[in-house]
């Protein structure tokens, strides 16, 4: 299982504590499935501000973090519960699949 302590080298840049359950988008601006599930992110993040932090990394601009972070294809998503624990999904979702992975997130 993959933990978030092996990418926070990269992550200074955004605001991840650690205390909080994650919901990290690696998309690229060209990406037509990436625009397409942008607007179904910033609503997740929306939605659940206070209960999960969802961000928002550009694989084109953020290139050593996609290395280190493995991504082949885009979008992929990393769910991160609060111990650190990653699951990834490559892919879009849709809506109600994202606000059901993020409640599992915020029971654990």
């Amino acid at each position: 299982m993959e933990t978030i302590q092996e990418y926070l080298p990269y992550l200074k840049g955004y605001d991840f504590t650690g205390k909080t359950p994650v919901v990290i988008d690696f998309y690229a601006t060209w990406c037509a499935p990436c625009r397409a599930l942008s607007p179904l992110i910033e609503r997740l993040a929306e939605e659940y501000y206070g209960k999960v932090k969802v961000l928002k990394v550009d694989v084109d601009k953020n290139r050593a973090l996609a290395a280190a972070a493995n991504i082949r294809s885009i979008p992929t998503l990393f769910f991160i519960d609060i111990e650190g624990r990653i699951v990834r999904h490559a892919g879009g979702l849709p809506y109600d699949t994202l606000c059901a992975k993020a409640d599992e997130l915020i029971r654990k």
